[in-house]
């Protein structure tokens, strides 16, 4: 992780997602090890994220005809009470594939120029956890530890938040953007 020389921005965001994605080398950054995991062809229409319990992203199935980001503006919707028509998209990630699950999630990056005001669904969000950008690029916020995770000892990275770890899917998503914003102007988001 880089430290953030340069402040985040919404122009500085904008031009990121204008850049070529990472995908999975940014996003494995902060994924546990081992991770398992298959490939298969993501069909957004049928895959969505259910990991109740964990720090996540508003997020949900994809509704029948439905687009990532029309399913994205509904579950801020939804569980956090955030108007869609207070946001702006600025793009998407790449999809992710969680193995536990076997969904395929499907990030979207949105912006609103005033912080909203959060209403949460009490039966699907326990608490509003908010990280900005800059504290995301901080070097000492990525941290690594070893739990035992299904039985087995697994190497776990994570984002320190307060007193939260966001780790697993969530840091992931989290991680692709960071590497997008970490990225020096003219050159790749990444490095092979």
């Amino acid at each position: 992780m880089l430290s953030s020389p340069i402040p985040v921005t919404i122009t500085r965001l904008r031009a990121a997602l204008c850049r070529p994605l990472p995908g999975l080398p940014g996003q494995m950054c902060m994924a546990p090890q081992p991770r398992p995991g298959t490939k298969r062809i993501p069909n957004p229409n049928l895959d969505c994220r259910n990991h109740r319990g964990q720090i996540s992203l508003p997020g949900g199935s994809m509704e029948p005809g439905e687009t990532a980001a029309a399913t994205a503006l509904r579950e801020a919707q939804e569980e956090l009470g955030i108007d869609p028509a207070s946001l702006e998209l600025l793009g998407a990630l790449s999809p992710l594939y969680i193995p536990p699950s076997d969904f395929y999630i499907y990030p979207v990056v949105a912006y609103a120029a005033e912080r909203p005001g959060f209403t949460p669904n009490p039966e699907e969000v326990a608490e509003v956890i908010e990280a900005p950008l800059a504290h995301l690029l901080a070097a000492d916020t990525c941290q690594v530890e070893t739990w035992e995770v299904r039985g087995q000892p697994v190497r776990v990275p994570f984002y320190a938040v307060g007193p939260h770890k966001v780790w697993g899917a969530t840091a992931m998503v989290l991680s692709e953007l960071v590497t997008l914003l970490s990225a020096r102007e003219g050159s790749p988001a990444w490095s092979a």
